[in-house]
């Protein structure tokens, strides 16, 4: 027998942003846990209350990745923020290595 599978998708973008309820639902979390993101940083809100938060897909990605490490490694979100923050910044240098043409360590 087949197995049916449905998929949606839902674009996100300046026109179309995530509520907080959204990202919870696409990480598998719940809404608290998207406060705490915000509270340590490793997602921006824009608006002014919870109820009214906008995420985009900046924000999808790094609390995906978020959901990831405190589920695989067991860190915590401050673990997490500084651990995002670190990858972040190491692909901003090895990008500026690239555009001088330096060669990656």
């Amino acid at each position: 027998m087949k197995k049916l599978v449905i998929t949606s998708a839902t674009v996100v973008g300046k026109s179309q942003p995530l509520s907080a309820d959204d990202l919870a639902r696409a990480c598998g979390a719940e809404v608290e846990w998207v406060a705490q993101l915000v509270e340590v940083g490793i997602v921006n809100a824009s608006g002014p209350q919870p109820e009214h938060w906008c995420f985009y897909s900046v924000d999808l990605q790094r609390a995906l990745h978020a959901r990831r490490l405190e589920h695989d490694f067991g860190a915590s979100l401050d673990a997490v923020a500084l651990i995002l923050d670190l990858s972040q910044e190491v692909r901003r240098l090895k990008a500026h290595l690239r555009a001088l043409g330096a060669p990656e360590p």
